[in-house]
């Protein structure tokens, strides 16, 4: 978007909020570079450049705006949309895979040379891998610099950076400030080691019933709990584990994050993202949707409804497998059985989350003859695990949508329902679609869709490519616990 000028300059204008995260102004007349929706006044139309991320305009040397902070806007909703190279590569940046592997091991990854990854991210986002991931770790140094109050070279080395220096001399650059006075700025930190209180941004408007209702309704006992207004859960990362507790408000999510290793907090609120589908662009979504008018009736009730996703690709590829033909209750209880079995506890004294959910080396060794499942589903999961465990399926942020569901279909089990589920909720392909699910099958006839699989495939096209947001409005026509924000208990 950031090539077309004059529509730039519009939002600019309007200070139009939506477009927060598409594209960043920088005003050559101070330096800076902001978001559209900034306050304060509109720098004149001769003093903009355009630029598609915030690593480019810091590459291009623009400092953040310190009343928009544009560094810390919703996140391109673009790169969510595609299973192209460059939003794959974005998707594995923010996710860490550069700050560990660096830029060889996210080619590795993609299986593209480095150079080819290098000129497709230049020209399509204005910066390299190492630039977004500067942009990011400066980020990230921000936030601990704010939140925390640990000393400024633990806050150097938990945001990436190799050497404090380094660390100094970015923060500088991007935000016209040192890091002390950064904190200055902040005014009090908390005290409390690894706890970290964070405001995550949105794209207007955001329906949290179905959202957290799904993730609370659905949710495994030990992993996952509602708790105070809030969806808590642990968390496997890189360097350790979390828990994490998110309570939505009318103009951003509160998170609240409880980590044994700081070098995680990047890649723990990537993944908060991910899972509460905060870079989404409701707006043009339902839009869409609004043209079909059996549709639009359900949308326009209750706009901004997201698709709740997952915080690891591996772990609901195996419950989904547990869920195949059972009730939601029953899932929840095979889930639970298995977490007790094979997770890793953990130690949560601020609420009843017990472990972290199982990854696929520990399942791998499971006796199958233990699992209270018919034959053919300990063949389904298995085989799911086995897979897994060898590499044989990648599941997560970077993967190849299309490879993902071939793979999937070559395993024992694996019908439409289940790859598709997979396919909206891990993957997060927006235009993952479940036609023979019968909550979709109940919504489509009572709004006078068609009903069987292949007519409602078809009439789905008009919905295109948002057909997983669709099945989200179906769902929300019914009286399920997963469409409603759960009541405390």
């Amino acid at each position: 978007m950031h090539t077309d000028v004059e529509r730039c300059v519009r939002a600019v204008q309007s200070k139009d909020a939506r477009f927060d995260g598409w594209f960043f102004t920088g005003v050559t007349s101070t330096g800076i570079y902001c978001r559209p929706s900034c306050p304060v006044v509109p720098p004149k139309v001769e003093n903009m450049t355009f630029h598609p991320s915030a690593a480019a305009a810091q590459q291009a040397g623009f400092r953040a705006c310190k009343r928009c902070r544009p560094d810390a806007s919703p996140g391109s909703p673009q790169w969510n949309e595609r299973a192209d190279l460059v939003a794959r590569a974005v998707r594995l940046i923010a996710d860490g895979v550069v700050d560990r592997d660096g830029v060889p091991g996210l080619a590795a990854k993609l299986g593209y040379s480095t150079r080819q990854i290098e000129r497709q991210l230049r020209a399509e986002i204005g910066a390299g891998p190492l630039a977004i991931a500067r942009a990011q770790r400066a980020q990230t140094a921000r936030l601990l610099i704010e939140t925390s109050s640990l000393g400024m070279t633990d806050v150097a080395t938990a945001a990436g950076f190799s050497s404090i220096r380094q660390f100094n001399d970015t923060v500088r650059e991007v935000f016209a400030l040192s890091p002390t006075e950064l904190r200055r700025r902040a005014g009090d930190a908390p005290a409390a080691p690894g706890t970290l209180s964070l405001r995550l941004p949105f794209r207007a408007p955001l329906c949290p019933d179905n959202l957290f209702g799904h993730l609370a309704a659905t949710g495994v006992p030990g992993v996952e709990e509602w708790r105070d207004g809030a969806y808590r859960r642990t968390l496997r990362l890189p360097h350790g584990h979390a828990v994490v507790a998110l309570s939505p408000r009318p103009d951003h999510i509160a998170c609240r994050l409880t980590l044994t290793d700081l070098r995680d907090l990047s890649i723990a609120i990537s993944r908060c993202r991910w899972t509460l589908d905060l870079d989404a662009d409701p707006v043009a979504v339902d839009a869409q949707l609004c043209e079909d008018p059996r549709l639009a009736p359900v949308v326009r009730a209750a706009p901004g409804r997201r698709v709740p996703r997952t915080v690891d690709g591996e772990e609901f590829a195996v419950r989904a497998v547990l869920g195949q033909q059972v009730s939601t209750a029953a899932a929840r209880t095979h889930a639970a059985r298995l977490v007790l079995a094979h997770g890793c506890p953990v130690d949560d004294p601020a609420g009843g989350l017990t472990h972290l959910f199982p990854d696929a080396a520990a399942l791998a060794e499971l006796d199958p003859e233990s699992l209270a499942l018919p034959r053919a589903r300990r063949t389904t999961l298995t085989s799911l695990v086995a897979a897994l465990a060898v590499g044989k399926i990648d599941l997560g942020v970077g993967s190849d949508w299309r490879e993902a569901r071939e793979r999937l279909r070559e395993l024992p089990g694996f019908g439409p329902w289940t790859v598709e589920s997979i396919a909206m909720r891990a993957l997060g392909d927006p235009d993952a679609f479940i036609p023979g699910d019968l909550g979709v099958k109940v919504a489509a006839r009572a709004l006078g869709l068609p009903s069987t699989p292949a007519a409602l495939t078809a009439h789905a096209r008009v919905w295109q490519p948002w057909r997983a947001y669709a099945v989200q409005y179906l769902w929300a026509t019914g009286d399920h616990p997963v469409n409603f924000l759960p009541a405390e208990r």
